[in-house]
């Protein structure tokens, strides 16, 4: 085992920290402050050869063994946790996959310009529904002719929009879990493949994160990466090597908190004598120098084990669990060494402090890591009573519950806009009333919520809160980065939550913030020219199209003026959308009467949902009788059956 870094690791230790305390440092504070990305600062590490340093030279990379990378990640983060984070992603996650599974071709495409530094990489996982779970992927990837077409949202995506190409999972074969989920690689500038604002965050300011939205995005059959099917094995085998990153930054985190630490207990006198002299100071920094230096050991031994290709999963799920662990510690110490004066905005241990807290959370939260390293010392336990994974039990629904998701689409979007308009009337609505534009939300009977689609239009999205006589809400955007609205009318889990009546959701994609900011609306609407935003499956009524189209069309239905004060609010009973006649055959047992729903599947008999009678195996039986599948007949439902 290594116990000590060679002269090489040594020297590229000095570069890297020389341009970290040179060029990342002296504008830490500002990246921090001003929510910002680097782009020349990346730009520059690219010019230093770091963006490829465990890349074959043949590929445009340095041809270092991966210590050298995570010694990369350990000094840059050191200076900046953000700066490091960017590294780590775009190494780890953004160009391991195609250096590791990519073609001949894939790699002198993508995985040249990636090592040079002249392309950032990212990595497109996590979901609303799936991210520790990835079996839980809903983005789909459907072959058409020499193209496969993407539809969906992945988020907490580090290093978008920045970056121009994407490692994107996707299922390309649904109903048989982590089987069919595929990998490809994806383009900046793809038609259909869009961005939200880059997160406001706690801490690694400097790293920009952001949500992509597929909306039929082509993506040509060569951009496959691996085979098809074989995604998940793709993912996993990259976050085992994403988590030695994470860990590369963790301690670097812990490295930089604990110096200054240091340094500043030696200089702070107190009593007639520096802190550092008292030994509840320096027993603190002999814990936080010990706690480095094993967090330091992990790291490396991970790191050392790729590099000879050895099995290394255990030990990266050990190193990044530990180091983001302590590091929180030895930040959370290095702050209390600095007292009050740690506590201000521009304090290295300060930023050191929100920066630490996001390493326990990627790349596998550390309760995963647990479940990781408890496999591999326990190895697999025999499941008692058998039983697969059902609907009932897994499968996740709207983020907003049940919703009628009536679409309205005709090419006339003038007819939609009258369709939806007599369907709100017809649940009860009266638009010849309306409250003040400026009500607070939690007060409000009504919202409509103006998001990124109006383009700053402001004043047309007043208009159609008048004419629907509802209060003015925003998206996070909206208010938070374009600062359009005031934060106040910020409708979300992080800011209004709205429990009225009706809520218009306009323009607005449907992030899963948002969604669980209006889950308990008794009517939603969308508007959104995107057919596949999230909104829509978790709306009642939804016209898909441009807003600044389809709102002056409702202002024309509705007018803005002349609308009576509204009566006190009076909460609408949610209604339940109307179950029609299943989509697949209905067999019923002729033993026992048991009815066999293709949707549901059957969870006694391991029957995954989705699968059709006709699929199901010649030795299925009745869960409730026994009789063999050749007891089973059709059910005929006459077609004006309302099912409850």
């Amino acid at each position: 085992m290594l116990f000590k870094t060679t002269e090489a690791h040594e020297a590229l230790r000095k570069k890297v920290r020389e341009f970290a305390e040179t060029v990342v440092a002296p504008v830490a504070f500002e990246l921090d402050k001003e929510n910002k990305y680097p782009e020349d600062i990346v730009a520059q590490m690219g010019e230093l050869g770091i963006m490829g340093l465990p890349t074959a030279e043949e590929y445009g990379g340095a041809g270092d063994d991966v210590i050298s990378y995570a010694i990369a990640v350990e000094e840059l983060s050191r200076v900046d946790g953000g700066v490091g984070v960017i590294l780590s992603a775009h190494t780890s996650l953004g160009t391991y996959p195609i250096d590791h599974y990519g073609t001949e071709e894939q790699k002198q495409k993508y995985l040249i310009p990636l090592a040079k530094g002249e392309h950032v990489g990212a990595f497109g996982l996590t979901e609303t529904n799936a991210g520790s779970d990835a079996g839980g992927t809903e983005t789909t990837a459907v072959l058409q002719g020499d193209h496969y077409i993407l539809n969906g949202q992945k988020i907490f995506i580090t290093n978008a929009p920045a970056a121009d190409t994407y490692i994107v999972f996707a299922v390309t074969t649904p109903d048989i879990g982590t089987h069919g989920i595929s990998a490809f690689i994806v383009e900046k500038g793809m038609e259909g493949f869009t961005f939200s604002d880059h997160y406001d965050k706690l801490g690694i300011r400097s790293s920009t994160t952001a949500e992509l939205h597929f909306n039929n995005v082509k993506v040509p059959k060569e951009n496959l990466l691996g085979k098809e099917g074989k995604g998940f094995n793709i993912a996993m085998s990259t976050l085992d090597g994403g988590r030695i990153g994470i860990a590369a930054q963790a301690l670097g985190i812990a490295q930089g908190a604990y110096e200054k630490a240091l340094e500043y207990a030696k200089e702070r006198e107190q009593f007639g004598q520096p802190i550092a002299a008292q030994q509840a100071i320096s027993f603190k920094l002999a814990e936080m120098y010990t706690k480095i230096d094993a967090a330091r050991l992990l790291v490396y031994r991970a790191a050392e084990m790729k590099t000879n290709g050895e099995r290394y999963g255990l030990q990266a799920a050990e190193a990044k669990m530990y180091a983001s662990e302590i590091a929180l510690e030895v930040v959370n110490d290095a702050l209390q060494i600095y007292g009050g004066s740690g506590y201000m905005k521009g304090m290295e241990v300060e930023r050191a402090y929100r920066d630490a807290k996001i390493t326990t959370i990627y790349e596998g939260t550390n309760e995963i890591q647990r479940v990781v390293i408890a496999a591999y010392i326990i190895g697999k336990i025999a499941k008692s009573g058998g039983g697969g994974r059902s609907s009932k039990k897994s499968g996740k629904g709207p983020i907003t519950g049940d919703r009628k998701k009536e679409i309205f689409d005709s090419e006339d979007q003038r007819e939609n806009v009258k369709r939806l308009i007599d369907a709100l009337k017809k649940d009860g609505y009266d638009f010849s009333v309306g409250i003040d534009l400026d009500t607070p939300i939690i007060d409000a009977e009504r919202v409509v919520s103006m998001g990124k689609g109006f383009d700053g239009n402001v004043e047309l999205a007043k208009d159609l809160a008048r004419a629907f006589g509802a209060a003015i809400g925003a998206s996070r955007p909206v208010a938070e980065t374009d600062k359009i609205l005031p934060l106040n009318r910020y409708v979300g889990m992080s800011g209004q939550k709205f429990a009225g009546n009706l809520y218009v959701a306009a323009g607005i994609s449907g992030a899963g913030q948002h969604l669980k900011g209006i889950k308990d609306a008794a009517t939603i609407v969308a508007i959104n020219n995107a057919s596949n935003a999230s909104i829509f499956k978790n709306c009642d009524y939804g016209i898909v199209g441009d807003i600044e189209e389809i709102a002056p069309l409702i202002i024309e239905e509705l007018g803005t003026e002349g609308k009576d004060p509204a009566p006190e609010m009076v909460k609408m009973k949610r209604q339940k959308p109307r179950k029609t006649a299943p989509r697949e055959d209905i067999y019923t047992c002729k033993g026992c009467g048991y009815e066999y729903n293709p949707e549901e599947g059957d969870e006694e008999n391991e029957i995954e949902p989705g699968t059709p009678f006709d699929k199901l195996p010649e030795e299925y039986i009745c869960p409730k009788c026994g009789e063999g599948k050749e007891s089973f007949i059709k059910v005929e439902f006459p077609e004006d059956r309302v099912f409850e």
